[in-house]
């Protein structure tokens, strides 16, 4: 039965995948998520039911437009991918307890921001001001509904204040830190709570400087060539949320 939760939660992830790829394409442009319907980007056609089925379509359609033949862009594809096995992982790891459903926000969250800022190099406000203030509804019921969720309301304040002064201090002396990290360094310290997002600022870091050294190792950036702090943001964010406290406890921190 644990199998076919898990299959359903992949399939539930895959029809937010394909949601969130919306908000990814329209939001950075100031365009509304709801209207127009779903619409090749080439020739303007609406696209019917059966070419909207989140990940089998863009297999079936081998990656083109049913109507014009224009290549769709295979992000829309791998985001549905991506967010479909984040959302059966967080299944099978938590199983029906209160985090799956906070896991499964966060985990969108992190995804559509990933996508905005490698494509747009944007941390929209539309999509960081409301999950500061999910990040603050979780750590509100953590407190007082005794739901023990991830961090209680005094975590949850000091990680959001640490993280947003961390990059801030940087963001203020140096034009490599935008100030969407810092407003998403602030969500990403509620979230996690103190002292957990300094592990999570810390693995972003560590990350994001070893992608970095790669592309330039192998000269696909050069040295004056910005590379978006978001997506490192995220992925240290989901470790340190997933097996943080089991890192610390290893560490000796614990």
């Amino acid at each position: 039965m644990d199998y076919l939760w898990t299959l359903l939660f992949f399939a539930i992830g895959a029809c937010v995948g394909s949601f969130l790829n919306v908000i990814a394409d329209r939001l950075p442009r100031g365009g509304s998520i709801v209207s127009p319907p779903s619409h090749c980007e080439s020739c303007g056609r609406q696209l019917r039911a059966k070419d909207n089925i989140p990940i089998i379509s863009y297999l079936y359609l081998k990656g083109r437009c049913r109507y014009c033949g224009a290549a769709i862009p295979q992000r829309i594809f791998w985001v549905e991918i991506a967010t479909a096995a984040l959302f059966a992982f967080i299944f099978w790891y938590y199983g029906f307890s209160h985090l799956l459903p906070v896991m499964i926000v966060y985990g969108s969250i992190f995804i559509v921001l990933t996508v905005t800022d490698l494509e747009h190099r944007l941390l929209p406000n539309k999509i960081v001001y409301p999950a500061i203030a999910i990040a603050l509804a979780v750590a509100l019921a953590s407190q007082f509904l005794h739901l023990h969720l991830l961090p209680n309301l005094k975590s949850a304040a000091i990680g959001g204040a640490v993280g947003f002064i961390f990059l801030l201090v940087p963001a203020l002396i140096s034009r490599g830190m935008g100030w969407g990290d810092v407003k998403l360094a602030a969500f990403i310290g509620l979230a996690t709570g103190f002292p957990l997002v300094l592990l999570a600022l810390f693995l972003s870091i560590i990350s994001g400087g070893l992608v970095a050294a790669a592309l330039l190792l192998l000269k696909i950036k050069g040295r004056k060539d910005a590379i978006p702090f978001g997506p490192f943001l995220a992925l240290g964010t989901l470790v340190t949320l997933l097996w943080g406290n089991n890192i610390l406890a290893w560490l000796g921190l614990g």
